[in-house]
This record gives C-alpha cells, sequence and structure tokens, in this order.
C-alpha cells in the first residue's frame, strides 16, 4: 500500500505539553480526520508534518519523503488551509492568483479561475468584503489550483454555517476521485468527519488513542444502554467507557462482546470519541 503521509514515533515536548510518540499512516487517495479535544496536539501535528516546527524524535514522510523547509518541488505537492485567511485584506481576487504565479511553478492559472467561478468568487472584488465562507473558498481554491497531491486543513470548517460546509466537503469528495490525492483534515465538527473520512485518527492530550478505517470503528462499537448489574455480565476488556446516570449505565462496548437481549444503539465517532476519554469514569 503507498501512503501519502507517514508519522513515526513522532514526539515534541513543550512546556506543559508534550506529543507522545505518534504513529498513523494516509494511505493515498484516501481522506483522515484528525479529531481530540483544544489542546490535545492537532495543530502541533500538523505543523511537524509542515516542518513549521521541529519533531524531537521520530520520522515523518510526506508523499514518500521528508518535507523540509529546502523541499520546494514537494512543497508545490501539499495544499494547506488553515483555519484564517492569510491574504492581504486590500488585495482583489485576481490579484490572488497573479500572485500566487510566482509563489507555484506549478500554478495552474486556468483552473485557479474555474475555481473562482465554480465557488462563485468575483475577481474584483477585495477579501475585506467575502465573508469567511467565500475566504475560506479562496483559500481552498488557491490550494487545489498548484500540483497538490495532499491536501493538509486545519479547522477549515470551523465557523461556516452547513450550507457552505456541505459545499465545501464536496469540493474535498470531487478531489479525491483522482486517487493519487489524499487529505488530512482536523476539525471539531465530528459529523462533517464521519461524512467524508475513510480514517479517523484520535488524539487526547498528546497520546494516539487509535487511527482506523471509519467503517471498521462503526462496525466495532455500540452503545449499550443497561443497569449497572447488567453491565457486569460484559467482559470488562471490551468496554471502552461508560457513563453513569439516575437512569443506568450507558457504556462503549465491542458489539460482538454484549450479551443478547441487551439494548444496543449504533455508535457515532463523535460517541466513540467521547466515550474513550471517559473510559476511567468508573
Amino acid at each position: 500500500m503507498e501512503y501519502a503521509l507517514e508519522i513515526r514515533d513522532v514526539s515534541k515536548q513543550y512546556p506543559g505539553f508534550s506529543l507522545d510518540h505518534i504513529n498513523f499512516a494516509l494511505p493515498t487517495g484516501c481522506i483522515m480526520g484528525l479529531i481530540g479535544e483544544n489542546g490535545a496536539g492537532k495543530s502541533t501535528t500538523i505543523k511537524l508534518i509542515l516542518d513549521l516546527v521541529k519533531k524531537d524524535s521520530g520520522q515523518i514522510r510526506v508523499l514518500g519523503e521528508t518535507l523540509t523547509t529546502e523541499s520546494r518541488a514537494l512543497k508545490e505537492k501539499v495544499g494547506v488551509v488553515m483555519d484564517e485567511c492569510n491574504f492581504p485584506e486590500c488585495m482583489r481576487i485576481e490579484e490572488i492568483g497573479k500572485m500566487m504565479k510566482h509563489c507555484y511553478r506549478t500554478w495552474d492559472a486556468d483552473k485557479f479561475q474555474r475555481y473562482q467561478k465554480k465557488f462563485g468568487l468575483s475577481s474584483g472584488k477585495r477579501v475585506k468584503d467575502c465573508s469567511r465562507g467565500m475566504k475560506m473558498k479562496l483559500t481552498i481554491a488557491v490550494a487545489l489550483s498548484h500540483d497538490s497531491r495532499l491536501l493538509i486543513l486545519d479547522e477549515a470548517t470551523s465557523g461556516l454555517d452547513p450550507i457552505v460546509r456541505d459545499e465545501i466537503l464536496d469540493i474535498f469528495l470531487d478531489y479525491i476521485q483522482d486517487e493519487k490525492n489524499s487529505i488530512l483534515i482536523s476539525s471539531h465538527i465530528i459529523s462533517d468527519l464521519e461524512k467524508i473520512c475513510d480514517y479517523i485518527t484520535f488524539l487526547h492530550e498528546g497520546k494516539l488513542i487509535f487511527s482506523e478505517e471509519k467503517s471498521r470503528l462503526l462496525e466495532t462499537y455500540s452503545v449499550l444502554k443497561c443497569s449497572g448489574e447488567e453491565l457486569q455480565a460484559v467482559d470488562p476488556a471490551a468496554i471502552a467507557g461508560i457513563r453513569r446516570n439516575s437512569f443506568g449505565v450507558e457504556a462503549l462496548v465491542r458489539r460482538s462482546a454484549v450479551p443478547e437481549g441487551l439494548l444496543q444503539d449504533a455508535a457515532t465517532i463523535e460517541d466513540i470519541m467521547l466515550y474513550h476519554v471517559k473510559k476511567n469514569d468508573r
């Protein structure tokens, strides 16, 4: 299997926070969602991938190579979208296209114009006059208009209304139709990731909790609703997390370990994330 991104035993130490020996890999042609609470290490991981900060240990390979500040040809193949539009507010959209021509040797002006039309971006409009959704579409259009094979997005859909988010998710799905293209996307909007991702990677307090195929996660886990006595019939090793309330117990469990007759609901990716965090609440 070919990988667009490989993170092997990567660590980064800050005062009060440690990214602790992270391992995951994004297969080529797939979308991976990077999830976790604020401060879990998602943005740090993305900065390490982009060589914006230096790792303390481990190996990172992007499209089969090590990305460094000197890797200009490799950088041409990586499109980056952060949670803010960083283009000068005074610039017109057409001026941004002309500027990018001098930043990327692989810049495709025709492709940028096609995305402008598709996204409804007026050439003469200034960045300062664009809504947040339009600014994000502009940033994505730029990221897709050079020879990008890996798209890295850090909270790119945060703060957008559901209609704009849905449009952008469709853009991402179109992007990977060419099986050479891949996406790593971090987001707090777990339902968006559940719609489009092939893989989910979960960080919690700087540690990797899991990195799995989304379909496998959804097939493996369910939410069991029962009494405390009934929960005792379930193998403790099959329980990923527990919530207790005045009506009884809800637990994230492996479906195969639940005795017949107990009520199970399908688990969402958000359920799986939250219950793993609660696993010590017993």
